[in-house]
C-alpha cells in the first residue's frame, strides 16, 4: 500500500473537515460575542479549560495522546511561545466581537505578509520577488477592505472601528511571532504537537485568569445571571461548541498522512472565504459592500499565489521527513482555526535554508 498516495476519500475528508471546523469556530464565537461581548476573555478561558480537560479524557482512551510531565523547567523554556499565544488569542478575540464575521478575514489579512516579514528578518533571508508580490498583493488587499465605501453611508455605524482593525493586525502579527516561535518550542516538548498543545492550553489560562479578574469580567457574569434578557443557553453552548472543536482541531494532528496538496489548499480556502462571506451576511445580516467584496477576491488571490509560488519554489528540494506543523495555532488554541499559513511559511523557511547552506 502506498502511503504517500491518500485516496480521495482521505483529502475530501480532511479538507472538509478543517473548512468545516474553521466555519464553526468563527460564526458560533460571534454568536456568543454578540450575546455577551462583555465576557470575552472569560468565554476565551472556558475553551482553554475544556481543551485541557478533554486532552486528559483522551489520554485516558489512547495512548497517541500523551500528557507531558509538568516542569518548571519546561514551563520557562516555553514561556515566550505562550506569551505570544494568549496576547494573540486576545486580540483576536476581541477584533471578532468587533467586527462583523464576514470582515473578520479582512481584519485579520495582515496575517501573510506580517509572518513573511518575521520569518525573514528571524531567519536573515529575504523573500523572493515572487513571494514579494504575493504579500503585496494580499497587503493591498487588506487596505481595500478598511478603507471607507460610499455605498454604506446609510448604515456607517455598522463599519468596523479602528480599534477592532488595530486588533485584527494587532493579532496578525502575533500569529506571525507565533509562528517562527512554535517551530522552536517543539523539542522542548519532545517533538510531540500535543505536549505543546497542552502546554499552551494550560498556560495561557492560568495566564488569562488575573486579567479576568482585572477586567471586572466576573462581576459582569454575575450582572447578566440576573438579567432575564441575557440567553445563558448561547454562552454555555457556544463555549462546549467551540471548546471541542479546538480540543479536534488540536489532535487532528495525529492524521498518520499527509492528505492536503499546495492545489487542495489554495482552492479550499478560496471557498471557504467565499462560505464565510455568504454566511455572514445570511446569519447576521452583515454589512457587504464593493469594497468588502473585492478586498475578499484580492486577499484569496494573494494567498492562492503565494501557495502556488511556495510549491514552485519547494519542487527540486529532496523530500524531508519533519515535525507537523501544529493545527493548535493561535487560533485552534481559541477555537478559530487558521489558514495553514505557517506550515507554508515554515516550508519557505527551511528552503531558504537549504538554499544558503
Amino acid at each position: 500500500m502506498n502511503h504517500d498516495a491518500p485516496k480521495t476519500w482521505q483529502v475530501a475528508g480532511v479538507v472538509s473537515f478543517y473548512m468545516g471546523a474553521a466555519l464553526v469556530m468563527v460564526f458560533v464565537n460571534k454568536a456568543v460575542l454578540n450575546s455577551s461581548p462583555d465576557l470575552p476573555l472569560f468565554f476565551l478561558l472556558i475553551q482553554l479549560t475544556l481543551a485541557v480537560v478533554l486532552l486528559h479524557g483522551a489520554a485516558f482512551i489512547t495512548k497517541r495522546v500523551e500528557i507531558p510531565k509538568l516542569e518548571l523547567k519546561t514551563a520557562k523554556k516555553l514561556a515566550p511561545v505562550t506569551i505570544v499565544n494568549v496576547v494573540g488569542l486576545v486580540f483576536n478575540i476581541l477584533c471578532l466581537r468587533g467586527v462583523d464575521a464576514s470582515f473578520f478575514q479582512i481584519a485579520r489579512g495582515m496575517v501573510l505578509p506580517l509572518t513573511i516579514i518575521v520569518s525573514s528578518i528571524h531567519g536573515r533571508s529575504l523573500p523572493s520577488m515572487r513571494v514579494l508580490l504575493a504579500a503585496a498583493i494580499v497587503t493591498a488587499g487588506f487596505f481595500i477592505g478598511v478603507a471607507p465605501s460610499s455605498a454604506s453611508t446609510d448604515r456607517w455605524h455598522e463599519a468596523p472601528s479602528r480599534l477592532s482593525i488595530a486588533y485584527g493586525v494587532l493579532s496578525s502579527l502575533f500569529i506571525a511571532i507565533h509562528a517562527v516561535l512554535i517551530k522552536y518550542s517543539l523539542p522542548h516538548a519532545g517533538n510531540s504537537t500535543i505536549q505543546l498543545a497542552y502546554w499552551q492550553n494550560l498556560g495561557s489560562a492560568l495566564l488569562l485568569g488575573p486579567f479576568i479578574l482585572l477586567q471586572g469580567e466576573l462581576s459582569s457574569l454575575s450582572q447578566l445571571m440576573r438579567t432575564p434578557e441575557w440567553n445563558a443557553e448561547v454562552f454555555v453552548w457556544g463555549s462546549i461548541v467551540t471548546g471541542v472543536f479546538g480540543f479536534l482541531l488540536c489532535v487532528a494532528g495525529l492524521l498518520s498522512i499527509k492528505v492536503t496538496s499546495p492545489v487542495t489548499h489554495m482552492f479550499s480556502s478560496a471557498a471557504r472565504s467565499a462560505v464565510q462571506t455568504l454566511l455572514g451576511v445570511w446569519l447576521f445580516h452583515d454589512l457587504f459592500t464593493a469594497n468588502r467584496a473585492i478586498s475578499i477576491l484580492v486577499i484569496a488571490v494573494g494567498t492562492m499565489y503565494y501557495t502556488w509560488v511556495k510549491s514552485v519554489e519547494a519542487a527540486p528540494a529532496p523530500v524531508r521527513v519533519a515535525p507537523a506543523i501544529p493545527k493548535d495555532d493561535v487560533e485552534a488554541s481559541a477555537g478559530i482555526q487558521l489558514d495553514e499559513i505557517e506550515g507554508e511559511v515554515h516550508d519557505w523557511q527551511d528552503e531558504k535554508r537549504r538554499q544558503a547552506a
